[in-house]
């Protein structure tokens, strides 16, 4: 496992937030010790730390989280994105002599499909703060215990099998007075014993709030610019409504026409009647209404409005955006729901959205006109 501080551009890690530490790797049985050392040197910078691992020694890993407990932190899952790897992979044996030097480096960091499992998520329970991206996969499943005997003799089954059981209930023991002195609920344990070894659970965004990990009811990603053959930028968002005990999942993209002209979708799971709603957002200026698509998806719906290059940086120029549904109740009363968004990320991805879209085209009659006029020098 390596550890190491990177540098990113303002507000990569969050608002105000341009540098973190990242812990990346498996957790092999000297972590803690190198862990202990590199974290005195860092501690009073109050960065945030984002973990990507698929795990290992459960030991370790208790022992790194006991010493993150020492002082309050923030622990996030994602992955680190080094420049100086430049175009090695970034767990390839070039780049890891890299983020094994000891310096600062430079680079982004990305919650996409990052990854923290086995032993990693009892490291991260340390932290006071712990934040899940809604991108993010928080994963868990039973430990492996070895048990060892010494001297050329094999013991007898009977003794085998008792010396692993008491490993074992050692084992969990341990893990269960850790587990409860950081906070997160028990239930997570009853939950990891059902899972063998051999398999993995990936925490659902319910578990993940029922069990104290990360409690928040509202988690968004930022806006990121995505390339492709039509390039977009996005956005999605993990939101539990007051009395349900369900997340749902909700997105948005911006897509370009031209450099003028732009879309902005939502899309949501299916409602009962989404003719009796209405979707609109507000930044800086009038609030635009969306129009649902009357398309066939079973599952969900999707909202589209059409946005000037104008209206769309009125959007970008704001900290956050008012995000507004509307649902009709059987009595005809309105029933309004509107949740705060955060504009991080979007004035950002935009400018790259920009360098993708084509040029404007001219309307028909101004084309007519330039013909004629070229038809007639």
């Amino acid at each position: 496992m390596q550890f190491y501080v990177v540098k990113g551009a303002p507000d990569a890690c969050g608002r105000g937030c341009d540098s973190w530490i990242a812990v990346e790797g498996k957790i092999d049985s000297s972590a803690a010790v190198r862990f202990r050392k590199f974290f005195a040197r860092v501690r009073t910078r109050n960065l945030p730390l984002y973990f990507y691992s698929p795990g290992g020694n459960v030991e370790q890993a208790l022992a790194m989280g006991a010493l993150l407990r020492e002082k309050p932190v923030i622990a996030r899952v994602g992955q680190s994105i080094v420049n100086e790897c430049g175009f090695e992979a970034q767990d390839g044996d070039a780049c890891l002599k890299v983020k094994q030097s000891g310096r600062e480096l430079h680079g982004d960091i990305s919650t996409r499909g990052a990854f923290c499992g086995s032993a990693c998520p009892y490291l991260m329970f340390g932290a006071t703060t712990r934040e899940v991206a809604a991108d993010a996969t928080l994963a868990v499943h039973s430990a492996k215990v070895l048990v060892s005997f010494r001297g050329p003799d094999v013991p007898p089954p009977q003794a085998v099998a008792a010396a692993n059981l008491r490993a074992h209930e050692r084992s969990d023991d341990m893990i269960a007075g850790y587990v409860a002195k950081m906070g997160v609920d028990r239930g997570l344990l009853a939950l990891v014993r059902t899972v063998k070894f051999e398999d993995m659970h990936i925490l659902t965004r319910e578990e993940i709030a029922r069990f104290g990990i990360d409690r928040r009811e509202f988690v968004e990603t930022p806006w990121t610019f995505e390339p492709g053959v039509r390039s977009i930028v996005h956005k999605v968002a993990l939101q539990r409504k007051a009395g349900e005990k369900s997340f749902r999942t909700i997105q948005w993209r911006v897509i370009c026409f031209d450099r003028d002209r732009f879309e902005l979708d939502f899309q949501r799971p299916a409602t009962s009647n989404p003719a009796f709603s209405s979707v609109s957002v507000s930044g800086s200026g009038a609030p635009v209404s969306l129009v649902h698509a009357r398309v066939r998806m079973s599952e969900v719906e999707l909202w589209s409005a059409r946005m000037t290059k104008i209206s769309v940086q009125s959007l970008a120029d704001t900290r956050e955006a008012d995000f507004t549904e509307t649902s009709i109740a059987a009595d005809g009363h309105r029933n309004p729901l509107t949740q705060k968004l955060s504009n991080e990320g979007l004035a950002e991805s935009m400018s790259k959205l920009l360098t993708t879209c084509p040029a404007p085209t001219a309307p028909p009659t101004q084309q007519r006109v330039e013909a004629r006029d070229r038809a007639a020098k």
